[in-house]
C-alpha cells in the first residue's frame, strides 16, 4: 500500500465518480435504507446491512517456482515529493510523512480528508485482480470449510476496504453464505464498496455486506469476535513492526485466518532499463520506511509475527505486470513512484524530472513494460477451541 498523493487529477484522464451529493445521506459508514438483515448463524450486526448488488472478480494470477523464506521456521511456506501534473489524488506513494492508514478499529475524524481517491482504486483494480495469488485459495477454502460453528456461513472482515475490490475478487471464489464487514475511514469509499459488492458466492449462496467507518490498528481478539477470516490489500507495508505483531496476535487470539494481499516487495523491473532505475527504486524504498513503517520489509516481519503466534504462513508472489494495455495505470504509478523518490532525496529532482518525462513518453508510445513485485500472505491461525 502506498501513501496518497495530494495533487490534482489531470482533466479528463479518469471518468467522473459519484461525489458528495450521492452519499450525503450516509452517516457513520452506514448505507441509507439498508435493512438490518444477514445470513443466519453469522452473528449480530451492529450496523445496518445491505445485501450486495453487482458482481465482479478477475482471474489471471501467474505461477512461480518454489522457494523458502529463511529464518521463519518450519511452519512458513513460500509457494509457486510529488511530480507536478496529472496525478490522481490518492494514486501512488507520494504524500506527507505520517499520512497513512493505521490498524485501529476506532472512529475516524470526520474533518480528515479522504485518503484514497476512488479513481485511483478503480484504475488499479484489474491489475490487483490479475496479480492476487490463486494458489492460496485452496488452503483457505479448506480452513473455512472446517472452522467450528460456521455451518450457517462465514463472517469476513475486510480492513481498509477502499471501494471493495477484495470482496469483488474473493466472494465469488468462495462457497457458502458470506457476511462481509467492510472497514474504512472514508464514507464515500464505503458507499462504493457496499453498492458494488457481489450478491452471491461461487455456489450461489447469499452474500451480504455491512459497513463500519473507522481506521484499522490496535486490533484485538474482541474486535474479531465471531470472525471467520480477515482480509486486506496493500496494507502490511504501511504498518510498523509493533502494529503487525498486534495484528497477528489479534488474529491468533480470535482463531481466524488472514489473507493479506499485494504487499510491496521492494523490487521493480522496467523494460527497457535505465541507469537511474536502481537509484529511484532505492529512494522509493527508503521513503516507504519513513516513520518506522516497514515498507518492503513488512511481509517478512508479518510472516515471522504470525508464525511466532502459532500460525502456519504461506507466501506467494503477486506482481503487477504492466504493459501497453495498462498505460493509464503505469502513468499514474510512475508519477507517484518517482515523486516519492524525489521527496525522499530532493537532490534527485533535476535528473528525476528528465527521467520521468522520458519514461512517460515511452509509456504513451506503448514501449514501456513494468513489473512491480508484491507478495500475498495467508496466515492460518489455530481455530479457537480447535486443532489447527
Amino acid at each position: 500500500m502506498t501513501n496518497p498523493a495530494t495533487t490534482t487529477q489531470q482533466s479528463g484522464a479518469i471518468p467522473a465518480q459519484p461525489g458528495p451529493r450521492e452519499v450525503m445521506g450516509m452517516t457513520d459508514g452506514v448505507i441509507p435504507g439498508a435493512a438490518p438483515s444477514g445470513p443466519s448463524g453469522l452473528g449480530q450486526a451492529t450496523e445496518a446491512v445491505l445485501p450486495g448488488v453487482g458482481a465482479g472478480g478477475d482471474s489471471g494470477a501467474r505461477q512461480a517456482g518454489n522457494a523458502v523464506i529463511p529464518g521463519l521456521g518450519s511452519s512458513v511456506e513460500f509457494a509457486p515529493g510529488q511530480v507536478p501534473g496529472g496525478v490522481i489524488p490518492g494514486a501512488g506513494p507520494s504524500g506527507k510523512p505520517g499520512s497513512r492508514p493505521t490498524v485501529k478499529l476506532r472512529e475516524a475524524n470526520p474533518d480528515d480528508p479522504p485518503r484514497y481517491a476512488p479513481e485511483w482504486l478503480e484504475l488499479r483494480e484489474p491489475a490487483d485482480a490479475a496479480a492476487r495469488a490463486h494458489d492460496l485459495l485452496d488452503p483457505l477454502r479448506i480452513r473455512l470449510a472446517n472452522l467450528p460453528g460456521k455451518s450457517g456461513g462465514v463472517v469476513i472482515h475486510d480492513l481498509g476496504c477502499g471501494t471493495g475490490s477484495m470482496g469483488r475478487w474473493l466472494a465469488p471464489r468462495l462457497d457458502g453464505a458470506q457476511h462481509w464487514i467492510l472497514h474504512d475511514r472514508d464514507p464515500y469509499l464505503l458507499h462504493f464498496a457496499a453498492v458494488s459488492s457481489p450478491r452471491s458466492a461461487a455456489d450461489g449462496s447469499r452474500v451480504s455486506v455491512e459497513t463500519r467507518r473507522g481506521d484499522v490498528a490496535r486490533l484485538t481478539p474482541d474486535a474479531l469476535q465471531g470472525a471467520s477470516l480477515v482480509t486486506a490489500s496493500a496494507l502490511l507495508d504501511v504498518l510498523t513492526r509493533e502494529e503487525i505483531d498486534t495484528f497477528a496476535a489479534a488474529c491468533a487470539g480470535a482463531g481466524c485466518p488472514a489473507l493479506l494481499t499485494l504487499s510491496v516487495a521492494g523490487r521493480v523491473e522496467l523494460t527497457p532499463s535505465h541507469p537511474l532505475d536502481a537509484e529511484i527504486a532505492q529512494a522509493f524504498n527508503d521513503h516507504q520506511r519513513r516513520d518506522g513503517l516497514l515498507g518492503p520489509d513488512a511481509v517478512t516481519a508479518a510472516a515471522e509475527a504470525f508464525s511466532e503466534h502459532g500460525a502456519t504462513v504461506r507466501l506467494h508472489p503477486s506482481p503487477w505486470r504492466l504493459g501497453p494495455e495498462q498505460a493509464a495505470l503505469t502513468e499514474q504509478w510512475l508519477r507517484g513512484w518517482v515523486g516519492a523518490a524525489v521527496e525522499e532525496r530532493p537532490e534527485l529532482r533535476a535528473e528525476a524530472d528528465v527521467y520521468l518525462t522520458n519514461r512517460l513518453t515511452a509509456c504513451a508510445a506503448g514501449e514501456l513494460r513494468v513489473t512491480v513485485h508484491h507478495v500475498d500472505l495467508l496466515a492460518l491461525s489455530r481455530p479457537a477451541g480447535g486443532a489447527s
